[in-house]
């Protein structure tokens, strides 16, 4: 996990303090999280009076009426959650600034969603991403099969984490059963969002964007009185040696590269290469592609707002750097007795990279048969450049067998939906 250099003996070792473990909350602090959630449920409610909901782009777009600061603001709530709040400060504690590389990849890449994809989209009229390839490519296979995979990456990916997430949090502070918190935010989130559409959400986005910012940076401030301030911060994180680790070994010892972004190409866990060109692309796709981010912006009132939006975004994905990760990396020294360092087996390892690839050819299969096809003994229909005007000149006679492999009928395909034009 770690891969820093050999250990000093000079390392200083700091315990616990006393009061790590204690999760009691006094009565102000109920009275806090009570009110917080009334607040997000206040908002929704009001949001679902304030628009039209009869109609499907005011359901689901808002009525197309939002101004930049919501769709903004709900376009970070919708990217950073619970998840991130718990992932960023471990990866932060584990390994350093090396993962906030995503965060700030993702600032170039709303500002290409404001730019470059939004004017398309808005142009077409669409509402949702799978109706957009529709509209694209023709015919219902593209737009099915893009519906329901979402549904799938949203579902194991994204809605479990950040449930899970937040019913860890749940069970820590008030000492709640972990199911009974899921079922919890479950019906909340459900009360808003089915009764008041999209503009619930982005309204109880923006409450919550503030929200957010507003705790971390509190800690983050707290965090930094407590530790002493950034030259104690870089001092004391590089002798933050956990009191038990794996013997005879570089895990758990503070990696030498934890305060940079860019690493090495070769021997760091995250390469410089990976960081600029690797993560740009699923980074491109999550932004610009991804039906949760698009939703937002397409439900500004016109193309101004919705670059306004990814404008704001933009700035607010500068700040889990100093709200989230750095009071993680806090607490790895304020807290060096608490770190646990954890080495998964190598059986695991091998079984997940097994899982993913099998997982990736079965994908790779799909995706053939959508764009591709089979070979099959039907006629294929085709664009007819001779003629227009029959019928029969757009169909073709049955695949030779020279011609029935995959390869052909999936060029024969490929040439009929890239000579097909925009039909918007």
């Amino acid at each position: 996990m770690f891969t820093a250099g050999p250990q000093e003996t000079s390392m200083a070792i700091t315990p616990a303090p006393s009061s790590v473990g204690s999760s009691t909350l006094v009565t102000v602090d109920i009275v806090v999280l009570v009110i917080y959630f009334i607040l997000v449920l206040a908002v929704g409610f009001w949001s679902m009076w304030r628009t039209k909901r009869s109609t499907v782009d005011g359901y689901f777009l808002a009525g197309k009426s939002m101004t930049w600061w919501p769709v903004g603001a709900s376009l970070f709530a919708s990217n950073i959650g619970s998840g991130h709040f718990i992932g960023l400060a471990g990866s932060g504690a584990a390994a350093g600034i090396g993962a906030i590389a995503y965060e700030w990849n993702g600032m170039l890449m709303v500002l290409l969603l404001g730019w470059l994809f939004l004017p398309i989209y808005i142009s077409s009229g669409v509402t949702t991403m799978p109706e957009y390839l529709q509209r694209r490519f023709g015919g219902k296979r593209t737009h099915l099969s893009l519906a329901v995979l979402s549904l799938f990456i949203y579902i194991f990916t994204k809605i479990s984490v950040d449930m899970y997430a937040g019913a860890l949090f749940i069970q820590l502070a008030l000492q709640w059963n972990i199911y009974l918190a899921i079922v919890l935010l479950l019906v909340i989130t459900a009360l808003y969002t089915v009764a008041g559409g999209l503009a619930a959400v982005i309204y109880t986005d923006a409450a919550q964007t503030a929200i957010m910012l507003a705790g971390a940076l509190t800690l983050m401030g707290f965090s930094f009185v407590e530790v002493g301030g950034w030259g104690a911060l870089m001092e004391g994180y590089s002798q933050a040696v956990p009191l038990v680790r794996v013997p005879n070994s570089t895990c758990g010892i503070p990696r030498e590269d934890a305060f940079h972004i860019f690493r090495d190409p070769v021997n760091s866990d995250l390469p410089w290469p990976g960081v600029i060109i690797g993560m740009s692309i699923p980074s491109m796709w999550y932004w610009c592609s991804d039906q949760v981010i698009v939703q937002r912006s397409l439900a500004a009132k016109n193309l101004s707002h919705a670059k306004g939006g990814s404008l704001l975004a933009s700035y607010l994905k500068i700040l889990p750097f100093f709200a989230v990760m750095l009071p993680g990396m806090i607490s790895r020294i304020l807290y060096t007795g608490a770190v646990m360092i954890f080495s998964p087996p190598v059986k695991s390892v091998i079984k997940h990279l097994i899982c993913v690839c099998a997982a990736g050819f079965l994908c790779l299969c799909w995706w053939w048969y959508l764009f591709c096809g089979f070979p099959s003994s039907r006629p294929v229909r085709v664009a007819s450049s001779s003629s227009t005007s029959s019928p029969s000149a757009h169909t073709c006679s049955p695949p030779s067998p020279s011609s029935s492999s995959w390869v052909a009928s999936g060029r024969e395909l490929m040439r009929k939906y890239a000579g097909r034009p925009f039909n918007f």
